[in-house]
C-alpha cells in the first residue's frame, strides 16, 4: 500500500487540501491503486501548500503546490511512483527554505502523523519525558537555567524563575496552564504545532508539571482553531489510552492529566490573569498583579502558565541538556524562535533559527523579498514584528538583530515571532490609526488609560490622517502614549504606544502638516 502525505494543516486546507485529499482517493480507486492517506502537520513552506508527499521505497517526495485539477496529472506522470512532473519537488527537507532551518521545537511537524501517538513515540517522542520521570524538580529546573530559555511572548521572563516560584509556593494543589490563545496578527506557530505535533505540547506540560509539583493542567485554545481542537482531543484521548496522562503513569508514581477548555474570541484572554478569570468561567478581565499567578492563580492555586512554544521547548532542554539547547542563540537570547513570515512576501511561512539573524536576512534568504505591488514598484517600505502592537522598523533598519535585548533598545519586543512585510503603498498614519482602534476593540475595559485613552487615541489619529491640526494632535498623542505606557493594568494597553511611536519616529514626514494629505482608499 502506497502512503501519501497531505496535510491537514489550516492553511494547507484553506488552499485545497482536503479537495485535493478526495480527489487523490478517487483516481486511485478509479486506478486499483491502494492507498493510505495521512494528514500530516505543514512543514511551513506555505507557497508550497498543498504538499502532496508521496513515499516511494522508504523516502518521501514532495510534489506542490498542488489543487484538485492538477491530481489527474500526477497520476498521467506516474507519481505514486516519484515520477517526474513540473510540481515536483523531491525530498522536502533539501529545500534551502527547511535546510536552513534550525528546528528544535518544530523536530517533527510536518514528518509525523499528528493523530498517531505511536508514531510520536517512533520519532523520539516522550524521551525527555521517560528521562524526567525518575528525576527530581531540582534538576528539571536547574536544566531550564543551564538553558536560558525565556518565556516566548512579550516579556521574555526566564522560564526558570517561573517554574522556581511555583515549586516554592506552598499549597495542596497546584496547576498547569498551556496559554494557547494566540491572538497576533501575523503569527501561527501555536497553531502550527497543535495541528502537527500536539503530543509535544502534553509532554511539555508534564515537564512542566513534574518540575513544579502539579496533578493537572488546562490547554486554553482560542475558539477560532477548530483543527487544532480536534487534534488535540484526540491527543489527550490517546496518551490517557496509552498511559502517558492520568494516574500512576507509566508506572512511575506519578499523577497528571490535562483538560482542554475553549476561549471565546477575546484577544485580552491572551494576558495570563485574564485568562485565567476565562478560564474559571469569568468575564476576561484583567486581574491586579500582584498576587502573581505562580502565588496565587488558577482558583487560587500555585499555576505555572507558558504559552505553547515556551513548553515545547523545554522537550528538546530536558532530552539533550540545558547547556547544548543555550549553545543556539544570542546575547541573552538563547536557544531558537519559530518566526513566521507573511505580509506582502513571495515566501511566507515558519522559519525556526536561533536568536541573532537580522531581520534583513530573514526576509531576504527565506522570504525572498516583496511579493507584488499595486503600481509595480516592490520597494519594502516597513516591517512589523510583535503582533498588532509590535514595532514598525524602516527598510533602514533591517540589519537591527532579532534578540530580546536588541529590541527592547529600539522600544519594542519580538513577542511571539510574527514578522509583516509591508510595500511603500501602506501608510504610516493608517498604521498608527489601526493601533489605537485595535486596542479599543480589544480593551477588557478594567482601567481607564486603556478603555478611554485607546478611544481618543483612534480621535485623533482620525484628525490627523484628515490633516486637521496635525501638530497639535502629533503633541498629544505623544502625551497619551505616554499616559498609557506608565499606568495601564496590562500590556494590552501598555504597548499600544509601540506601534504609534515607532511609526511616528521611523515616519516623520508622514506625520507633518506639508505632507499630502493621505486620502483612504
Amino acid at each position: 500500500m502506497i502512503k501519501i502525505y497531505v496535510p491537514l494543516d489550516t492553511t494547507s486546507v484553506s488552499l485545497g487540501a482536503d479537495e485535493v485529499v478526495e480527489e487523490i482517493t478517487l483516481l486511485a480507486k478509479q486506478k486499483n491503486q491502494e492507498i493510505q492517506i495521512v494528514r500530516n502537520g505543514s512543514w511551513g513552506l506555505f507557497w508550497l501548500e498543498t504538499l502532496v508527499e508521496v513515499e516511494v521505497n522508504g523516502e518521501r517526495i514532495a510534489y506542490g503546490p498542488i489543487k484538485e485539477k492538477d491530481v489527474i496529472g500526477l497520476f498521467d506522470a506516474d507519481f505514486l511512483n516519484g515520477g517526474e512532473h513540473p510540481l515536483r519537488v523531491g525530498d522536502i527537507t533539501k529545500v534551502p527554505y527547511l535546510a536552513k532551518q534550525t528546528r528544535l521545537c518544530f523536530q517533527r511537524v510536518g514528518l509525523v502523523d499528528p493523530m498517531c501517538i505511536d508514531d510520536y513515540i517512533k520519532h523520539r517522542g516522550f524521551t525527555a519525558l521517560k528521562k524526567a520521570l525518575f528525576d527530581t524538580p531540582k534538576s528539571i529546573i536547574k536544566e531550564m537555567e543551564h538553558s536560558g530559555l525565556r518565556g516566548r511572548g512579550g516579556a521574555a521572563f526566564p522560564s526558570y524563575l517561573k517554574l522556581q516560584a511555583t515549586k516554592d509556593a506552598v499549597a495542596d494543589e497546584k496547576f498547569v496552564v498551556c496559554n494557547f490563545d494566540e491572538g497576533d496578527s501575523g503569527t501561527f506557530s501555536d497553531r502550527m504545532m497543535g495541528e502537527g505535533d500536539p503530543f509535544m505540547i502534553l509532554e511539555g506540560m508534564f515537564l512542566t508539571a513534574l518540575a513544579v509539583g502539579a496533578n493537572e493542567g488546562y490547554i486554553y485554545l482560542r475558539s477560532e482553531y477548530p483543527i487544532a481542537r480536534k487534534v488535540l482531543n484526540n491527543a489527550i484521548r490517546l496518551a490517557r489510552k496509552t498511559g502517558w496522562l492520568g494516574k500512576n503513569i507509566q508506572n512511575s508514581g506519578k499523577d497528571f492529566d490535562i483538560h482542554l477548555r475553549i476561549g471565546a474570541g477575546s484577544y485580552v484572554c491572551g494576558e495570563e490573569t485574564a485568562l485565567l478569570n476565562s478560564l474559571e468561567g469569568k468575564r476576561g478581565t484583567v486581574r491586579v498583579k500582584p498576587p502573581f499567578p505562580v502565588h496565587k492563580g488558577l482558583f487560587g492555586k500555585p499555576t505555572a502558565l507558558f504559552n505553547v512554544i515556551s513548553l515545547v521547548s523545554m522537550v528538546p532542554i530536558v532530552e539533550h541538556g540545558g547547556k547544548a539547547y543555550g549553545k543556539h542563540g544570542y546575547g541573552r537570547s538563547r536557544g531558537t524562535c519559530p518566526f513566521q513570515l507573511s505580509g506582502n512576501i513571495k515566501y511566507g511561512g515558519l522559519v525556526e533559527l536561533p536568536f541573532g539573524i537580522t531581520v534583513r536576512d530573514i526576509i531576504d534568504d527565506f522570504g525572498g523579498g516583496l511579493a507584488f505591488s499595486f503600481d509595480g514598484a516592490r520597494d519594502l517600505k516597513l516591517v512589523q514584528i510583535g503582533g498588532p502592537l509590535g514595532y514598525h522598523m524602516s527598510k533602514n533598519d533591517l540589519d537591527n538583530p532579532l534578540d530580546y535585548e536588541h529590541f527592547k533598545t529600539l522600544g519594542g519586543h519580538i513577542g511571539h515571532g510574527g514578522i509583516i512585510v509591508m510595500g511603500h503603498d501602506a501608510s504610516a498614519k493608517e498604521l498608527a490609526h489601526f493601533a489605537f482602534d485595535f486596542c479599543a476593540l480589544e480593551s477588557c475595559g478594567t482601567c481607564t488609560p486603556c478603555r478611554i485613552g485607546s478611544r481618543r487615541g483612534a480621535e485623533m489619529m482620525e484628525q490627523v490622517i484628515s490633516g486637521e491640526s496635525v501638530n497639535e494632535n502629533i503633541i498629544l498623542i505623544k502625551e497619551l502614549c505616554d499616559t498609557l505606557t506608565q499606568t495601564s493594568l496590562c500590556a494590552l494597553g501598555g504597548i499600544t504606544a509601540v506601534p504609534v511611536l515607532s511609526l511616528i519616529k521611523n515616519f516623520p514626514n508622514e506625520f507633518e502638516d506639508r505632507y499630502n494629505k493621505y486620502v483612504r482608499r
